[in-house]
């Protein structure tokens, strides 16, 4: 009879502990008046997880700088680099949505980001590197090429979008404080400011020395940035995951057993739509401008070669000084709507700028960098802090919300660049008109889309609700 009621005893003790633990828990939460989770973070736990980011954020800026360039150069045409560029973006938006949905249930932030980083740096050299499927063929057809591009450009989409649905959903469990959760975004930011430093950096040093013509050595040149890229971006994902634990929020609410947040409560929610469309505009003004920066500053302002690197630097010097100034702020709702209102103003100007950029005028375009570096800085940071207050502490729907952005924003950022390089490669009278009038696709491109984008998200940054939630600043300040 003990035998039988022993293992009942036991269950009635743990639930009473638990109970007992829960009430203390509670009145010390009332008297408190805030989760011990809500306490400011400190230095190096925000610099520690910014770090996680670097690999892909420095093999993304030579994806969208190079990658269409690249392509053209070993003759590929503008549809078919197009349809490289898209078939990854596509790759990319499908797995966000799995793996933001595993990592929902199943938790192991560091596991997922871990193996996600394995897959770019095996994948990302093959994609500037050979074409497998033409070697093996024995054919440089352009079917062949676009096909064996395409195949490694869908593998390391695959791996990035792990990486990046698990590193950005960190961030709601590991604070609940609404500063320290700007302050991680806005440090993730300063190191892709750092990460495409870095890369220009590279790709400046390696345009010098090879000055590629031939065939061979375009590849080679492309191949050796893509080699120093990954191994700059594997030194700080081991930063990353020997200085961040494991955020104990996510294994809190999996082990109390707190069920999953359904798709359908985000669905029902006005505040994911509007999110989701500044963050979908926000990609598009970066990813856009981005791909399109080399062509334009090379075919329409006639600038130097290194032009290519010099002004992309410029952009991202600036970014990073506004990114680290903005993890030093205290934050509220209406503060990051007014940040936010700020640089697409300034995006609108630059973009005005650049329609109407003639190219006896080519030096004015390192001071428009300075103000796309600003804007592009403001928006990104406040755009994904956004995102933070719409999770909340619903930290079990935390990987679908950046899961199905992500999803969005590859997806439309992918359809967008196929469009605007089809129709650059295909449509005879534009280019011909582009020719006379100066007016570009790229420049349009460049100039417009951006612009427009920013404006659209402005208006919709005004009809938001967010929180007014203050808090206390980091616990050690990173300006010192």
């Amino acid at each position: 009879m003990l035998a039988v009621a022993f293992p009942w005893i036991c269950r009635c003790r743990v639930r009473s502990y638990c109970l007992r633990a829960i009430m203390v828990d509670a009145m010390n939460d009332e008297q408190s008046g805030e989760w011990r989770s809500a306490e400011p973070l400190g230095r190096l736990a925000v610099l520690s997880y910014g770090a996680g980011h670097m690999l892909n954020d420095i093999t993304s800026a030579c994806w969208f700088t190079y990658l269409l360039l690249f392509l053209t150069d070993l003759g590929l045409s503008a549809r078919d680099a197009a349809i490289v560029m898209l078939t990854g973006q596509v790759a990319d938006a499908f797995t966000t949505i799995f793996a933001g949905e595993l990592i929902d249930r199943f938790g192991h932030f560091k596991l997922w980001h871990a193996g996600g980083s394995v897959l770019v740096a095996i994948s990302f050299s093959s994609v500037f590197g050979g074409c497998l499927p033409c070697e093996i063929m024995g054919s440089d057809s352009s079917v062949l090429q676009t096909i064996g591009y395409s195949l490694f450009a869908a593998i390391f989409n695959i791996g990035w979008a792990v990486t990046q649905v698990s590193h950005m959903s960190m961030v709601n469990c590991i604070t609940l404080n609404p500063t320290s959760r700007v302050a991680l975004a806005s440090c993730r930011n300063a190191y892709s400011m750092v990460a495409n430093l870095s890369l220009y950096a590279v790709a400046l040093a390696v345009f010098s020395i090879y000055n590629a013509q031939a065939y061979a050595a375009i590849k080679l040149e492309y191949r050796w940035i893509a080699y120093l890229s990954i191994l700059m971006g594997c030194c700080f994902v081991l930063l990353f995951l020997i200085g961040t634990k494991e955020p104990e929020l996510k294994y809190k609410s999996l082990c109390e057993n707190i069920p999953k947040v359904s798709w359908n409560y985000w669905f029902k929610k006005v505040l994911y739509y509007q999110v989701a469309l500044v963050y979908i505009l926000i990609r598009l003004i970066t990813n856009v401008s981005q791909a399109l920066l080399a062509f334009f500053v090379i075919n329409d302002l006639d600038m130097p070669q290194s032009s290519k690197a010099l002004v992309p630097a410029i952009i991202y010097i600036s970014s990073f000084i506004i990114s680290v100034i903005l993890q030093e702020m205290s934050w509220t709702g209406s503060r990051l709507k007014t940040f936010f209102t700020i640089g697409a103003i300034l995006w609108i100007f630059s973009g005005s700028g650049i329609l109407f950029l003639p190219s006896t005028l080519r030096d004015i375009m390192y001071l428009l960098s300075i103000t796309i570096g600003i804007a592009n800085a403001l928006m990104m940071v406040t755009g994904i802090s956004m995102q933070s207050i719409l999770v909340g502490k619903d930290l079990n729907g935390c990987g679908f919300v950046y899961g199905s952005l992500s999803f969005l924003d590859k997806l439309s950022c992918g359809l967008a660049l196929y469009a605007l390089e089809s129709y650059q490669d295909s449509n005879h009278m534009v280019r011909s008109f582009a020719v006379s009038s100066g007016f570009s696709i790229t420049r349009y491109g460049l100039g417009f889309i951006p612009a427009a984008c920013a404006l659209l998200s402005a208006v919709v940054i005004f009809t938001m609700d967010l929180e007014e939630t203050r808090s206390n600043n980091l616990t050690e300040p990173l300006l010192v």
